[in-house]
């Protein structure tokens, strides 16, 4: 099994296929309100870093991490989506592991993220790699459904 996570364009077709099937998933979990998706378009902006995750060269997944200064300097993990098919490989921890990376190289000392709850996966994922639960962050309100998580770097 080899895995490459490499910069990818989140306006390609593939990717573009990927965000389809993650946003149908978040909206089968949640309401509109509660999902917090970034477009494909404010995912080609200059403080963001995007990655493919690639299983045997077939795309597997993605995530992005966006650098902000809006409520202190911090990297927001956004898009992290691994396809059902790849899942249970460890793929996930290894784009996560992989964005917190980039936001090192760039000096940025802490990432952030906001998640749903009822996405334990994600949420042991996250709580495995040492992210502790926060309120809300930035322009995030409070939200019921909303989890809000950060690791120093």
């Amino acid at each position: 099994m080899s895995v490459v996570i490499c910069p990818a364009n989140p306006l390609s077709a593939e990717i573009k296929q990927i965000f389809r099937m993650s946003e149908a998933y978040l909206a089968a979990l949640y309401p509109a309100e509660s999902n917090h998706i970034e477009s494909a378009e404010a995912l080609t902006k200059d403080n963001v870093v995007f990655l493919g995750v690639y299983l045997d060269e077939q795309l597997a997944g993605c995530g992005a991490v966006k650098i902000q200064h809006n409520d202190g300097h911090y990297g927001e993990i956004k898009r992290v989506f691994v396809l059902p098919q790849f899942r249970g490989r460890g793929l996930s921890k290894t784009l996560m592991l992989e964005l917190e990376q980039q936001l090192k190289q760039r000096a940025v000392p802490l990432a952030r993220l906001e998640t749903g709850i009822y996405q334990p996966e994600a949420l042991s994922l996250y709580e495995k790699l040492g992210y502790s639960y926060r309120p809300p962050f930035a322009a995030y309100q409070p939200d019921p459904l909303s989890v809000f998580m950060e690791k120093a770097l």
